[in-house]
């Protein structure tokens, strides 16, 4: 018989991530945690079975060097995790068409939809069917992220608008590009818990300041969407709920608690 590495590497971010990681940890296995940033990187607890990694992972590549250099050292993952964001389509694509190859398997963490709690809600399937929404005179706010701000500034046409952005340069610099006055600007950071107390006193109060008629966020599922549908049903206001996209084809997806159960402890002997 030998020993197994019991390792698993866990691609995730701040949503279930830490908590995720901290189930894991508590059920034995040992983890590699990769994350895009450092602010990412402090919502993990520190722990002598994990190892946390941050930067982008530099396409199907780095995925392969990074599962490579784990078999070359003789302690290979037994899964790979994949628990980013839903809208990182990306990072869910190339770790589908890496794993698959390669032989090494891999599990996607799907978070479940919300349930619709905004009376005035549409679902668009793209940025683009903005433009065949009636928005003339409304105020909206977007919270989708500053990359897709130009996007959605060019295909909403007689609205004013409003952007809840991170607050980086880039993020910055994504919003004025896109043609929003630093006035319709608001730069925070998401919560890091569940989006109530303090963090959607926050939210309430530029929908308040601003006088906005109807919110545009992401189908993401989630504290995130689930603060913006609470809010729109207490205000009466228009939710847009850009949809989410599909996942990768061929790859297990399963919910937190099913994902669990399906990894259990490490298996410690062969």
């Amino acid at each position: 018989m030998k020993c197994t590495s019991g390792r698993l590497w866990l691609v995730s971010g701040t949503g279930e991530g830490p908590w995720l990681a901290a189930a894991l940890l508590a059920n034995g296995w040992e983890l590699t945690v990769s994350v895009v940033s450092q602010t990412a990187g402090r919502a993990y607890s520190p722990h002598p079975r994990l190892q946390l990694e941050v930067g982008a992972m530099q396409g199907s590549a780095g995925i392969q060097r990074h599962l490579e250099a784990a078999r070359l050292q003789r302690r290979p993952y037994q899964w790979v995790i994949d628990a980013s964001h839903p809208f990182a389509v990306q990072i869910s694509a190339q770790l589908a068409t890496t794993c698959q190859p390669l032989g090494q398997p891999l599990l996607r963490l799907l978070r479940p939809l919300e349930p619709h709690l905004a009376p005035r809600q549409t679902l668009l399937s793209d940025l683009q069917a903005l433009g065949k929404e009636d928005l003339r005179g409304q105020r909206l706010l977007l919270a989708i992220g500053a990359r897709h701000l130009a996007t959605a500034a060019a295909h909403a046409s007689g609205v004013e608008l409003f952007a809840r952005v991170l607050p980086t340069p880039a993020s910055l610099q994504q919003a004025r590009a896109a043609g929003l006055p630093d006035a319709h600007l608001a730069c925070l950071r998401p919560a890091g818990g569940p989006l109530g107390g303090a963090a959607l006193g926050i939210e309430q109060a530029l929908l308040r300041q601003w006088q906005i008629s109807a919110v545009l966020c992401r189908q993401s599922g989630g504290h995130t969407e689930r603060g913006w549908q609470q809010l729109c049903a207490a205000r009466d206001l228009q939710l847009l709920l850009l949809a989410r996209p599909a996942e990768p084809p061929g790859v297990e997806g399963l919910p937190l608690e099913e994902l669990l159960e399906k990894l259990g402890p490490p298996p410690r002997w062969l």
